[in-house]
């Protein structure tokens, strides 16, 4: 039977801290969005416009080279993953990586659906494998931060300069928060339900002049839906990075993306976006150092994310996380903080940009008073 336990007096103004789709900018507010584009063809002027005025913010953003395209394409940061693996891989040997759910998604397409006989290098939860085994003679697919164990690359200082194969980075949980060697990577997917804030179902697609020379030299054995096909008559399907889109986007979905991109710039762009989630990260850690039950699920600092924060609670089983991730949702406190369904049990704590330190620092005190209601 639970002992009463002293309630926390404030609560995190803003509790939402889901590891996507994850917490709105903070100024934001749906009346705040542009509706001229809304009901609208997007292949009209206007909806070309906003999807080109889109796609050139994320460039700036980004800080991404010209010599790096930008497509958004449908089915989220999956859709763009698999739209990059069935369209590109095939043409050499393939290295999968993979230290989360994700990672392993990714694995079971290569493997199974593509039937590529992959070398498969694996580590577990909370752990990054050793990333000197990796034969760049091979494409080589990875999750540059692994969302659902918190696990992420520490830098691009692995990927060969001289690497024959391509690099394929699932980045969703990393872009706009980490500053991303373009230079090491072929292939880049994100959607902007993770370090924006923005809606889901929506996908984007980076690829550097490497991926765009694979698209144009090589044609896979299977067949391609139309949704995945970026090649036309021999050729990339150049309009596709200029924002005509395979198919119907939302348009209030672009909107919403546009108003987090004019959010971030006006936080000073890239560097804005970095120091938010690097304090949140930050506050995050000193409430875990301060409590003894408390601790990361990646042990290493260096390959620790500092966005989808992956904590485990000493004696913890799937049925205590739900318990104590259900009542601080019941007090408003915190929503949507139970680890991934397919991790160690433990908590999942979004810190990107669109969190507020203060809304970090207020969730201590509520996290020790669900497991004391618990333990007690």
């Amino acid at each position: 039977m639970m002992s009463e336990v002293t309630t926390p007096q404030v609560r995190p103004t803003r509790p939402y801290f889901s590891s996507g789709p994850c917490a709105k900018p903070p100024v934001w507010s749906p009346d705040k969005l542009a509706t001229e584009s809304l009901g609208r063809s997007h292949r009209a002027k206007i909806g070309k416009t906003r999807l080109a005025y889109c796609i050139d913010l994320m460039r700036e953003m980004l800080q991404l080279p010209d010599t790096h395209r930008i497509g958004i394409v449908p089915g989220s940061d999956t859709g763009a993953f698999e739209m990059a693996m069935w369209t590109m891989l095939g043409a050499r040997p393939v290295t999968t990586l993979a230290w989360e759910s994700f990672g392993e998604g990714w694995v079971t397409d290569a493997a199974k659906q593509l039937k590529l006989d992959p070398t498969i290098i694996r580590a577990d939860y909370g752990a990054l494998p050793d990333l000197t085994q990796v034969d760049w003679s091979n494409d080589v697919l990875f999750t540059w931060n692994g969302t659902t164990s918190g696990v992420r690359v520490p830098d691009g200082d692995w990927i060969a300069d001289d690497r024959e194969g391509l690099s394929f980075a699932d980045a969703t949980s990393a872009v706009f928060a980490y500053d991303l060697p373009w230079d090491k990577i072929d292939v880049a997917t994100f959607s902007w339900q993770k370090v924006l804030g923005g809606e889901g179902g929506h996908g984007v697609l980076i690829l550097g002049p490497r991926a765009v020379e694979r698209l144009a030299t090589y044609t896979p054995a299977w067949p391609l839906p139309k949704v995945f096909r970026l090649v036309s008559k021999g050729a990339l399907a150049e309009g596709v990075f200029k924002g005509e889109t395979i198919n119907t986007p939302s348009m209030l979905a672009v909107e919403d993306a546009i108003f987090a991109l004019e959010w971030a710039k006006s936080l000073g762009g890239l560097d804005g976006l970095k120091a938010r989630s690097d304090a949140n990260a930050a506050a995050l850690d000193k409430i875990v150092s301060e409590r003894d039950w408390l601790s990361h699920l990646a042990a290493d600092p260096a390959s620790r994310s500092k966005t989808s924060v992956c904590l485990s609670v000493a004696g913890a089983d799937a049925d205590f996380i739900k318990t104590f991730a259900g009542l601080l949702e019941k007090e408003g406190a915190a929503y949507d903080i139970a680890g991934y369904r397919d991790a160690p049990p433990g908590l999942r704590i979004w810190c990107g940009a669109t969190v507020d330190t203060a809304d970090i620092e207020a969730l201590g005190p509520w996290l020790d008073w669900a497991y004391e209601t618990l333990t007690a």
